[in-house]
């Protein structure tokens, strides 16, 4: 239903208000009524209203001075409803609360005993909602708002609690009590609450100068070490703070934090969808795709033939030249010629720039001198058992080096971070070629840079969103990982963090990433790699009786296990599985790109959830060198109900 400047999505008849506490309740003590959810400018309002009054859906208050509609009791004057420690049938108060100062109901005569229960509260002012014990005749609801005061019970005698929770899912995230199954917090669909604590939380003591290289060679004891607490923050991040207690800084270190509460979406998804992968793009069909003057034609069509299949191995050093933006896909053959030359030049200017520093200048250049030592150190353990790169005098070593410290004349705020140089290996081995190497790469690192960022605000945001569409996808994996203290997924860190370079074999990295790297379906497809992985060792996690340690030495021990096919098969399943679900949370709309995301509330970089700070120069002293070369290495589900049909538009 709609009208002037509202819309009402959903409707429910049969819900009653018990204005008695007798456990059989007689009919003079029961309140027939309608339950709304209108969307009302930009507000969205929930409202009840007896029977007798629910004929005229124009005929609703809106109002957020007195959200009880005057008639909940004030502490201090009448009891109060208690939502903690209510009979099984929930009633009402039957004392009659004094009259507010506000303005009446239109379409309920003050006259009107019945009518003057009716009541609508905007869902921002809602503080929590508490449902019934399983097993009763019939199920309630009641809302408790910020102010502190609850609303009369809901009783629904025709079903339809999980509908309007499932309603409500679409404007509030409902956080779930482990403590207390029934009790759900609620917090708007925005994430400030937890990018705030992202940004106050240390993980990490002083010595935190080389955890990203620990965390690259061995995930496993690094992540079991200093990422202990990163579960503590992320329950944190969603519990009520105490009055007067600031909401963006943890808890004092003295107090044992309360349990936290799990961030729930009442969302049903579909039957997951069969995908099939096609063979790889050959050079012939890329021909085809070549047009007068070289400019190549009906591109989106080739990006998605990339996207479903990839590319093979002789196409990839000409077509990754486009899909890393070196080369336009509109230019022509001579526009290319034009470009690559000017982008030459650009780089041995750039190159020049630290190669003309004498050993004399280094020697006071602490910045440079760093950068070169972090460099030679990764670049001596990457990629070593490829043939490309064995070999103590290789000269594609020498190659990695030198585009390494021309990208920190490129990018001087950023610099080099340890990671780098997996990135840059299979674009050097795939290219062949210096200066087109450097300028893929640069492309590469437009796209990731901001995991390598001292704030790692990329980083905690992208594993925020992982939580996220792993909450909606398999909610019991979840829990599972929740009890054994890794609900914070940060196993998952190195993964993100240099897009599973060092979990899959070479060959496969290579197809991977240009499969990402089309954009397709969507942004964050990555996330969805990582959700694909778990998915399929969900059983292997959760029946295996693995506790903390197991469970991310077994995620350690995937490196080089993982068919990439399969993984990608599996990932792009999810996102159709997702994508055709009707009611999918806006957030979750957001980080699949279906729909722009939120505009930022303070001037802080749009990128923000485990704040880590990557080895910089100048560095902390190097630990012992290998002799050995490093390898490559609830959505809560409600109590069934027999329900009526409810009217959602």
């Amino acid at each position: 239903m709609e009208g002037a400047g509202y819309r009402v999505v959903f409707e429910k008849g049969g819900v009653y208000l018990h204005t008695s506490a007798k456990k059989h309740q007689d009919p003079d003590s029961l309140i027939a009524g309608v339950i709304r959810v209108v969307e009302k400018d930009s507000d969205v309002v929930l409202h009840w209203v007896p029977v007798e009054e629910a004929g005229d859906s124009t005929q609703i208050l809106f109002s957020k001075k007195d959200v009880s509609g005057g008639d909940s009791c004030t502490s201090e004057e009448e009891p109060t409803f208690d939502p903690g420690y209510e009979p099984d049938w929930a009633v009402i108060s039957t004392v009659r609360p004094q009259s507010r100062h506000s303005e009446p109901t239109r379409g309920a005569e003050p006259s009107s005993p019945r009518g003057s229960w009716a009541f609508s509260v905007s869902l921002g002012e809602l503080k929590s909602i508490r449902r019934s014990k399983p097993g009763l005749s019939w199920a309630y609801l009641v809302l408790v708002t910020q102010a502190g005061g609850s609303l009369p019970a809901l009783h629904f005698h025709r079903g339809g609690t999980r509908a309007l929770l499932r309603v409500l899912s679409r404007y509030l995230l409902l956080a779930s009590s482990p403590q207390d199954s029934r009790l759900y917090l609620v917090f708007p669909h925005d994430s400030s609450a937890l990018s705030s604590s992202f940004h106050h939380l240390q993980l990490f003591d002083q010595d935190s100068s080389n955890v990203v290289s620990r965390f690259l060679q061995d995930p496993y004891s690094t992540t079991f070490s200093s990422f202990s607490r990163v579960t503590n923050f992320f329950r944190g991040a969603l519990q009520p703070h105490p009055e007067g207690a600031s909401p963006d800084l943890p808890p004092p270190p003295d107090d044992e934090p309360e349990p936290g509460f799990e961030v729930i979406s009442c969302v049903e998804l579909g039957p997951r969808p069969a995908v099939e992968r096609t063979p790889p793009v050959t050079e012939e069909e890329w021909a085809h795709h070549v047009g007068p003057e070289g400019r190549l034609q009906q591109v989106p069509v080739l990006k998605a033939r990339i996207f479903s299949g990839g590319l093979s191995p002789g196409l990839r050093r000409e077509a990754w030249k486009f899909l890393l933006g070196y080369l336009s896909w509109e230019g022509s053959a001579e526009e290319h010629k034009a470009h690559v030359r000017k982008k030459t030049d650009e780089y041995f200017r750039m190159k020049l720039q630290w190669r003309s520093v004498s050993p004399e200048q280094e020697r006071r250049n602490s910045l440079l001198h760093g950068y070169r030592g972090l460099i030679e150190r990764d670049v001596s353990r990457t990629d070593r058992t490829n043939k490309f790169y064995e070999g103590p005098e290789n000269p594609g070593l020498g190659l990695l080096s030198d585009i390494l410290l021309t990208y920190c004349m490129y990018h001087f705020d950023l610099g080099y971070v340890q990671g780098m140089s997996d990135l840059l290996s299979p674009i050097l081995y795939v290219i062949q070629n210096e200066v087109d190497a450097f300028w893929c790469f640069c492309g590469f690192m437009e796209l990731v840079h901001g995991n390598f960022e001292e704030s790692q605000e990329t980083m905690k945001r992208q594993l925020g969103q992982l939580l996220l569409l792993l909450r909606v996808l398999d909610p019991p994996l979840c829990d599972f990982l929740d009890s054994q203290d890794s609900g914070s997924l940060c196993f998952c860190f190195r993964w993100l963090l240099i897009w599973f370079k060092r979990e899959f074999p070479f060959p496969d990295v290579l197809r991977l990433w240009e499969v990402l790297w089309t954009g397709l379906p969507g942004p964050n497809l990555h996330l969805l790699v990582a959700c694909a992985i778990l998915d399929m060792e969900r059983d292997t996690l959760m029946l295996s009786g693995f506790g903390s340690n197991e469970i991310l030495k077994h995620i350690n021990e995937l490196t080089m296990k993982l068919s990439v096919e399969d993984v990608l098969t599996r990932a792009e399943a999810l996102y159709r599985q997702l994508t055709s679900c009707p009611e999918l949370p806006h957030n979750v709309q957001e980080v699949l790109g279906l729909v722009p995301p939120a505009e930022p509330r303070s001037p802080s970089p749009p990128t923000s959830p485990l704040p880590l700070s990557p080895t910089r120069a100048p560095p902390a002293p190097p630990p012992p060198e290998d002799t050995a070369p490093q390898p490559d290495s609830s959505l809560e589900i409600l109590p069934e109900e027999e329900e009526e049909e409810s009217t959602e538009s």
